[in-house]
């Protein structure tokens, strides 16, 4: 049996990157992300969100993981409004835009906006608090606070 080749180090997921105090993370609508008629089903655009959201969090070096399993806390989403401007198709190129707007002791207000390239797709504010294991509000941990602070003080460089 003939083994695969070596995956080339340049073969990774996709990262996102933030530009100024901005985090844009890219996607594809994918067949299965869209309903009988080839629009983007409803649901799947706060999976967007979701995975653009856990990309800054790693940027940011927030360890989300490790602080779930050392009993420390986890987020949770807790308000989310929603709009939803024009549809997303089959094969759309989409950029997540995440800017954090509010951040108290215990949680952060996340905005977020789907585009397809200069339309507006949908946006979102997404209320998330840290909580601990037995869904109790905890203060984030501080170098969590300040790594949302950073970017929050950080003004667009485009």
């Amino acid at each position: 049996m003939d083994l695969p080749p070596l995956i080339p180090d340049d073969i990774r997921p996709h990262d996102g990157r933030f530009v100024g105090g901005k985090h844009f993370f890219a996607c594809r609508v994918y067949f299965e992300d869209t309903d009988f008629s080839g629009i983007v089903y409803h649901a799947n655009y706060l999976r967007y969100m979701e995975r653009a959201r856990s990309d800054m969090l790693r940027q940011l070096d927030m360890d989300q993981h490790a602080a779930y399993e050392s009993g420390d806390g986890v987020y949770a989403v807790v308000d989310l409004t929603m709009k939803y401007w024009l549809p997303a198709k089959l094969d759309d190129d989409l950029v997540v835009v995440s800017t954090v707007e509010t951040l108290r002791a215990a949680s952060v207000i996340i905005d977020q906006t789907i585009l397809r390239g200069s339309e507006i797709i949908t946006s979102a504010s997404v209320h998330a608090a840290f909580l601990t294991p037995a869904g109790r509000p905890r203060r984030q941990p501080k170098a969590w606070t300040k790594a949302f602070a950073s970017v929050m003080n950080q003004t667009d460089t485009k």
